[in-house]
């Protein structure tokens, strides 16, 4: 039957296929290289309130504190002191001390002075976690811890209020 077709008209040999090499072995990871490749985690602290920003990082369990800045550290005059620039010096500060201790990952946790004071955080909080981001720390959890009440607290200023 192969005879009656043409010679161009006969279907070419499929090629073979070769079974492709296998993949090489990962490198063996001593010990000592598999402790730094660990990822170390810290929670920081952040309180902002319209006067000043404070950031503290501690261990996970928050018991042992490993650095800590204030926007009152970084600048001269009382009145920065709450302002973003502020809050980004005392960022960076903490987050090159952490680097040093081989924190590789942080929680965030912002608090507000909230009470029967501000509810929402200051300026400073969101300068902190945009800074945190940017020097390569990475950033795991981002949450709000201001104390909220949920029964009516007394306000300062007596039964009249604060007259001005």
């Amino acid at each position: 039957m192969m005879a009656d077709i043409p010679e161009e008209k006969k279907p070419e040999p499929k090629p073979e296929l070769k079974p492709e090499p296998a993949a090489p072995a990962p490198p063996e990871v001593k010990k000592e290289e598999f402790k730094r490749l660990k990822r170390r985690l810290a929670i920081l602290h952040v309180y902002s309130s319209k006067n000043d920003t404070i950031i503290t990082a501690t261990d996970m369990s928050g018991a042992e504190t490993l650095a800590w800045a204030s926007g009152g550290m970084m600048v001269k005059s009382h009145r920065e002191e709450g302002r973003p620039y502020a809050a980004m010096q005392a960022a960076i500060k903490v987050v090159s001390t952490l680097k040093e201790k081989g924190i590789t990952h942080v929680h965030v946790r912002i608090r507000a002075p909230g009470g029967v004071g501000m509810k929402t955080p200051g300026a400073g909080a969101q300068a902190v976690v945009r800074t945190i981001a940017r020097t390569g720390v990475r950033i795991g959890r981002i949450e709000d811890v201001t104390p909220l009440p949920t029964d009516s607290m007394k306000r300062k200023g007596g039964r009249r209020g604060r007259r001005v």
